[in-house]
């Protein structure tokens, strides 16, 4: 199994990032699918889920500004991130909910004020 999250960097505050994660071992569409992420000092936490029936939920904390996507044919999962805050800064990681054991490395997320 394989999770490969990309696309994070630094931006500003108010702007956007597309996080997008493949996967490798498993066929993501048959799966519950999650994008978490973790602060520094901070426990990780769910940001976004996507259901095998298509069904997706989001955190409080960016309800409203991230969208949760699927690209069946790729086996990719999307993170769409708008209006961006200093306080979505964290490592994101995507993986099955619940989650495997197995995480991949993340990708960086860094907003500055």
């Amino acid at each position: 199994v394989q999770l490969q999250a990309s696309g994070g960097g630094l931006v500003q505050a108010g702007g956007s990032l597309r996080l997008f994660c493949k996967v490798s071992g498993f066929t993501l569409s048959f799966n519950d699918m999650a994008w978490y992420r973790q602060a520094s000092g901070k426990q990780r936490e769910l940001v976004a889920e996507f259901s095998r029936s298509g069904q997706t939920n989001y955190a409080d904390s960016v309800k409203g500004r991230f969208t949760i996507a699927r690209e069946i044919m790729k086996n990719i999962l999307d993170l769409y991130m708008n209006s961006l805050k200093p306080e979505d800064t964290a490592v994101y990681y995507c993986n099955q909910r619940p989650a495997l054991s197995q995480w991949g490395q993340g990708t960086l997320v860094t907003v500055s004020s």
